[in-house]
This record gives C-alpha cells, sequence and structure tokens, in this order.
C-alpha cells in the first residue's frame, strides 16, 4: 500500500492541486488586504480624529497583536481539528472584524476590531502555510509556499488600488466594508475548492478517517487507498512542549528569533509609508500608491525566490535576501526628491523583505515535522507577530521623540540584520515531511 504522504509527495501535481495552492494564494491576499487597509485609511484616520504618531502607531499594532493571538492560539487548532475548518472559521472572524472597524466610532471601538480582524489572521496564516506544503509534492513545495507567500502583496496591490479609489471620497471607512465583502465571498471558495489535507487525515486519523481521506485524494485527482496508515500510539499530540523538545528546541527559537526580528523591518515598512510620504507635502491618494509599489515589489520578491530556491540553498538565499532587506530600508531612510523615485525605492524595499518572508516561511515547512507543522509555525508566526505589533508602535514612538526618518530607518532595519545572524546558527534537522 502507497502511504498518503508519500504518493503525494513523489505523484506529479494534478490540476486540482495546483487550484488548491491558487486559492491558498487568494487567502494569503485576503489577509494581506486586510491587515494593510488600516495603513491605506490611516491619513484619514488620523486627520478625522487628530491622532498624533505615537496614538497611530499603537492602533495600527492593534491587528498585529491579535494576529500573535490568533496564530498562538488557532495554530494548535488546526493540527487537532483540520486545516480546512480553521482557514472558514477564521475567514468569519475577519469579516466580522473588518465590518466592525467600518462602523467604529472612537478610537477605542477601532482598536477592538482590528484586534478580532488579527485574531482570524494569525489563524489562517498558520493553517494556510501548512496547507500549501501538504497539498504540494516534493519538487513543488518551495514554489508553491514562495506562490503563497506573494498572495500577501498581491492583496495589497489588488486591493491597495481599490481603496485609493475608495478614499477618493475623503471617507476612509468604504475601505472596511470592501474588505469584509470580499473575505465572505472567500468562505464558499474555500468550501468548494480545499479540500481537507491527506497528510493531516493520515496522521491524526479521525472519525471516518478513510472516507474522508480517499475523499480528498480523489477531490486532488489521485486513486484512493485501502487503508490507513499505522497510527503511532505515541504521536505528539501537538503542544508547545513537543516544539522546545531538545530534538526541536534549538531550531524552534533560531527560527522564530529569525522570523520576529525580521518581522519588525518588514512591517516598519507596510505600515508607516502612507504616513511617511505624506508627511512629505503629498495627498493621501499618492501616498497609497506608494504603498502599493513597495508591495508590487514585495510580490515580485516573493516570485524571484521561489524560483531560485529550486536551485540554490533555501538557507542561504534568505539570509542573502535579509541581508539586501536591511540595506534597502535603509536607503529609504535617506529620502528621495520625488514621487516616482520614492516608489522606486519603496519597491525595492518592498522586493527583499517579503522576498525574506518567503524563505522563512519555506523554512518553516522544512523545520517542523507533519505533526508539529502548523502548531511550530503557528508558534513562530506568534511570536514573531510581536515584532510585527512591535514595528509601527515603536517607529511612531521614535518619530514623536523627535527623529528624522533616517535614523528611524536604520533602527528598524537592523531587525533583519538580527534574522540573519538567527539563521547561520540555524541548523535543520527535521525532515519536510
Amino acid at each position: 500500500m502507497t502511504e498518503p504522504r508519500t504518493l503525494l509527495d513523489t505523484a506529479p501535481m494534478r490540476p486540482a492541486q495546483i487550484v488548491a495552492i491558487a486559492v491558498t494564494v487568494g487567502l494569503n491576499a485576503i489577509d494581506g488586504f486586510d491587515v494593510l487597509s488600516i495603513s491605506f485609511a490611516s491619513p484619514l484616520i488620523a486627520r478625522d480624529w487628530g491622532v498624533d504618531r505615537a496614538s497611530l502607531g499603537a492602533i495600527l499594532s492593534m491587528e498585529l497583536i491579535g494576529m500573535a493571538l490568533g496564530s498562538l492560539m488557532l495554530g494548535g487548532v488546526a493540527d487537532r481539528h483540520g486545516r480546512r475548518p480553521t482557514i472558514i472559521g477564521c475567514l468569519a472572524v475577519m469579516a466580522a472584524g473588518m465590518a466592525g472597524a467600518a462602523t467604529a466610532g472612537s478610537i477605542g471601538a477601532l482598536a477592538g476590531w482590528r484586534l478580532l480582524t488579527g485574531l482570524g489572521i494569525g489563524g489562517m496564516l498558520a493553517a494556510i502555510n501548512a496547507m500549501a506544503a501538504e497539498l504540494s509534492n516534493d519538487r513543488w513545495r518551495a514554489l508553491s509556499l514562495s506562490l503563497m507567500v506573494i498572495g500577501y502583496p498581491l492583496g495589497a496591490i489588488i486591493g491597495g488600488l481599490a481603496a485609493i479609489k475608495l478614499l477618493g471620497s475623503g471617507d476612509w471607512r468604504p475601505v472596511f466594508v470592501f474588505g469584509a465583502a470580499i473575505t465572505l465571498l472567500f468562505v464558499p471558495l474555500v468550501w468548494w475548492t480545499l479540500p481537507e489535507s491527506p497528510a493531516f487525515l493520515a496522521m491524526r486519523q479521525p472519525s471516518g478517517a478513510l472516507h474522508r481521506l480517499n475523499h480528498s485524494l480523489a477531490r486532488l485527482g489521485h486513486g484512493a487507498v485501502s487503508a490507513l496508515p499505522e497510527l503511532v500510539a505515541t504521536a505528539p499530540r501537538a503542544t508547545l512542549s513537543d516544539l522546545l523538545a531538545p530534538q526541536l528546541r534549538r531550531t524552534t527559537l533560531l527560527i522564530t528569533a529569525a522570523y520576529f526580528a525580521h518581522i519588525v523591518t518588514f512591517y516598519f515598512i507596510l505600515k508607516w509609508i502612507p504616513k511617511i510620504v505624506v508627511d512629505m507635502g503629498f495627498a493621501a491618494t499618492a501616498a497609497g500608491g506608494v504603498l502599493v509599489w513597495a508591495n508590487v515589489g514585495g510580490a515580485a520578491g516573493g516570485a524571484v525566490f521561489g524560483l531560485c530556491a529550486q536551485r540554490l540553498g533555501l538557507k542561504r538565499l534568505t539570509i542573502a535576501v535579509l541581508a539586501g532587506s536591511a540595506s534597502m530600508v535603509m536607503v529609504f531612510g535617506s529620502g528621495q526628491s520625488d514621487l516616482a523615485r520614492l516608489a522606486l525605492v519603496a519597491a525595492a524595499a518592498g522586493f527583499f523583505t517579503n522576498a525574506g518572508v518567503a524563505g522563512l516561511y519555506s523554512l518553516f515547512a522544512q523545520a517542523f515535522p507533519t505533526s508539529l507543522r502548523a502548531t511550530g509555525t503557528g508558534f513562530a508566526i506568534g511570536v514573531g507577530r510581536g515584532g510585527a505589533a512591535l514595528a509601527p508602535w515603536l517607529a511612531g514612538l521614535l518619530f514623536q521623540a523627535g527623529l528624522d526618518l533616517q535614523p528611524v530607518a536604520i533602527i528598524m532595519a537592523t531587525g533583519s540584520i538580527v534574522g540573519v545572524s538567527a539563521l547561520l546558527l540555524l541548523r535543520l534537522r527535521v525532515s519536510a515531511l
């Protein structure tokens, strides 16, 4: 009997698998727009409510705090109850948070709704990363994960272009209404196109596992199996203590530290570009355009990384792009004489920062075994989102203290440098699946 995970690892990718990977790209695109919707809207929110830079930084951090909590709490849910139901539940939570933000009448209410949105996004990230890894074969896994990652900037690009049109009315609330509607549209799409992971069903073997496993395999274009693989009585229960067991502790801590540090740099660029550009004297719609270009660069960075990862060492390539990330964020901090140059530098910074995220997501899939993949990814993302939440808040405090853009950018770029240091110490010992 062919073990289902071995079957998917070795067989060519079927059209249904490609469609499923495309859906994970779309789901990450929803995450990208939902996270950055507050960035597009922030100049008008600051204008309407008279918010200073320090307070605005705190607001920009709220869904990132929610993402940290969601990744930590819901990554384990995906390992216990399945990737698919976790994804659908997270979509419902995200839509509720976006719709609530559109009705917010105060900073406190807006912060609460953004926190709820972040909870759903955090759980989604852990689940779709595991799903993309497990629905791919060995040959195309790194590319599939990189494509999934570039969904994030693609969502910001497409949603950002819509946001620029919506902000033209002078009101920021339609941006959140748009985000809620698009998020809800993905619920039936996931239901019809994204089967449960065969690797999860083979490992957990819930009630009716064989029937459900063969149903998933059939939907993915593969033949049925006659029996389930042997269920090991001592199989891991996907707990945090397993991630910190002696054989995984070093890997867990180093890869989490690398992600935490780099994400500080990543979210400084994504969260503060619109306000920085507006403060340079440009209109809010022009500021949104610069952020769109940063995400165009991010999408290109993720795609190029995925293609190069097929030929170059994954860890080595990730270290290289993290070094490029630090360099380009410092260049962004030097300022530019016109909007076109500013957009170009923002695109270059987006290229390297998002390529670094793509590399780290691919390293997650290598570092953690199937039984702990969503839990390990959720832990790394959850702790890392602490860095995401820290980034806009810390930058806001630095600006409020009177520092100019250049020193703030240098300080925030050191996150990627710390990420390089952590990966230099990382030794991968766990197989991909």
